[in-house]
């Protein structure tokens, strides 16, 4: 469908204050938003989700707008995050990935040896096998009604091929590990396959509307400066190089890019230059210290810890106030170190969306 390819007609953008910040533009009030905003600490997405198979979900345009949509009804956020999920990319390489109710997603027959890498697809029709998340986006670009930029994002390749060969998540990465030190050369040959999908994804992504693109590296922290520097940062910087070279030739929005490697302190030096216009941070970091290693010229993203949401809401305040302080207001989206957790109250995430506001909003008048 042509459509899907070429989506016109997009309702005007009201609020690009998110889109302005990542580009380093000027703004009014620091913008803001959360990752798993759309998530099982809201009652109405329990309610959404709650006869619905995981994976299902995902595949479904509808319920994937419904659910982006959620948070929005609520807080007064600065952009939308299309709900899916990162493991779409594996089940896109022929994977089988199911979600087990207390232990989540987990792979029926994760990569074992070497040899399993020949099972999975050389060459992936992203329009084929991840046309449903073009779908939802292009769907929920035009059900925001302008009111905020909807972000696509994808898993990066180091953290997608820990979970191919783990089968689930891992308090260690050990076999995943294992691989980098027993087959370096498979190794990059798994995270090449994933990188080149992943380029298409992000592309497809902004074909069907998505206005900024996230990709996660959610397990770097599992890896050391030297490891990542050879199986993590490679792939990174050559998809947004992809990514990039690729819009232009179809002639597509050039659209800002976030780079999110969580616990990677250690190399925020060569994020800055990886050719993202936002570096995304987590919480163990001081915000000085980012800007001193970003510098000037990149956008900073993050880092309140998600559990000073526990906190009463007059302490989130405080916290959120010295956050803006140590970050400064421009060039700079407010976000949580990592996602919301689904224990969470829903009361202080509105708590913290309206500190951002307030707090900025003084900052920059005085």
């Amino acid at each position: 469908c042509s459509c899907i390819h070429s989506p016109k007609g997009f309702p005007k953008l009201k609020n690009d204050t998110f889109l302005r910040a990542a580009r380093g533009e000027e703004t009014e009030h620091t913008p803001v938003w959360c990752m798993r905003q759309a998530g099982r600490y809201l009652p109405e997405f329990r309610e959404t989700r709650a006869a619905q198979d995981f994976f299902a979900t995902c595949r479904s345009p509808k319920l994937c707008c419904e659910l982006t949509l959620q948070p929005l009804r609520r807080f007064p956020l600065d952009a939308a995050i299309i709900f899916s999920d990162i493991l779409v990319v594996p089940q896109a390489l022929g994977m089988e990935v199911v979600m087990v109710p207390g232990k989540g997603p987990t792979f029926t027959e994760p990569l074992k040896e070497v040899e399993d890498l020949l099972k999975l697809r050389q060459k992936v029709d992203v329009t084929a096998e991840l046309g449903y998340v073009f779908q939802a986006i292009t769907l929920t670009r035009h059900s925001l009604e302008g009111r905020v930029p909807l972000i696509g994002f994808s898993g990066a390749p180091w953290t997608l091929m820990s979970y191919m060969i783990e089968g689930g998540g891992s308090t260690t990465m050990s076999k995943a590990k294992s691989w980098l030190y027993r087959h370096p050369e498979a190794s990059h040959r798994l995270l090449r396959l994933l990188a080149d999908v992943i380029a298409d994804y992000l592309v497809g992504q902004v074909a069907a509307g998505a206005q900024a693109l996230q990709l996660f590296e959610s397990h770097a922290g599992h890896l050391g400066p030297e490891q990542f520097q050879d199986f993590a940062l490679p792939y990174i910087r050559d998809i947004a190089q992809a990514v990039k070279s690729k819009l232009k030739e179809e002639a597509l929005p050039l659209v800002p890019m976030i780079i999110f490697a969580k616990d990677a302190h250690y190399a925020l030096r060569d994020l800055a230059h990886a050719g993202y216009e936002v570096v995304g941070l987590d919480w163990t970091i001081r915000p000085q210290e980012a800007r001193a290693q970003i510098g000037k010229d990149v956008t900073l993203q993050g880092n309140l810890d998600p559990c000073a949401l526990y906190a009463p809401k007059e302490k989130i305040g405080e916290l959120v106030k010295k956050m803006l302080e140590g970050f400064g207001t421009q060039r700079y989206i407010a976000n949580l170190g990592h996602g919301l957790y689904p224990d969470m109250n829903p009361e202080h995430v509105g708590a913290f969306v309206e500190a951002v506001h307030a707090h900025s909003r003084h900052i920059n008048k005085h």
